[in-house]
């Protein structure tokens, strides 16, 4: 299972890149307010850190963008969706599961750029991503889980059903808005493709007590040891 980051901070996705081996990058509105910096200062940090690490493309580390999410005409879109891919070839544009945003998502993979068809929360609408050929569909896990909804059968059916039509590594599944360690687990026992969290996610999901404790035992009686 791939890892993406989640963030727009490019502090955050070198250390990632560098501990966890992230494979890619997801980001959002929310992400690039968060960074303090403009839209397309981000975007530049973002184009200049995959020539540094020479992983230009896609297909090595996608970047995923999202468009203006003001927009709700699917001309809009694609022109906003263009503009975004021609600064760097490793961008891949985050289009909301909207009727406006499916009929735009469709229309940008039949001119070779790529998408993310995001804010997902039913097996139904994932299907929809898979039928119109985007590379990625973001099913949203922490949300719905802070609402109450059990996610693990959700995760479970979009999988199925991708294998059920051929689906399956033609639009990879990116579990989005991962929260907790389980979580991690519980996609990657589903057959997920990728998940994306924050970077304190990944901390948290690898830090165990017993580890500490351990380390520390060996410590000890390393100290107690004559070399």
């Amino acid at each position: 299972m791939k890892y993406f980051l989640d963030s727009a901070k490019i502090n955050e996705i070198r250390e990632a890149y560098e501990t966890f081996g992230i494979d890619g990058v997801t980001t959002n509105p929310n992400h690039i307010m968060n960074s303090g910096k403009p839209f397309k200062t981000v975007l530049g940090e973002l184009a200049d850190f995959v020539k540094e690490k020479g992983i230009e493309g896609w297909e090595r580390f996608p970047i995923s963008v999202e468009i203006n999410p003001h927009l709700n005409d699917a001309d809009e879109m694609v022109a906003m969706a263009k503009d975004i891919s021609s600064l760097c070839p490793n961008f891949v544009i985050k289009i909301p599961c909207t009727l406006a945003g499916i009929t735009a998502a469709k229309r940008l993979e039949e001119i070779g750029i790529r998408t993310n068809l995001t804010l997902v929360f039913t097996a139904s609408q994932a299907l929809i991503a898979a039928k119109n050929n985007s590379l990625f569909v973001s099913p949203f896990i922490g949300w719905k889980e802070t609402s109450g909804e059990e996610c693990t059968q959700y995760i479970q059916d979009i999988v199925d059903i991708y294998s059920n039509y051929g689906f399956l590594n033609k639009t990879q599944i990116i579990c989005a808005a991962v929260r907790t360690g389980k979580q991690f687990v519980d996609c990657a026992v589903a057959g997920a493709d990728i998940v994306t969290a924050g970077l304190q996610v990944f901390k948290d999901s690898f830090y165990h007590p017993f580890t500490d404790y351990g380390l520390a035992k060996f410590q000890a009686a390393w100290d107690k040891t004559i070399i």
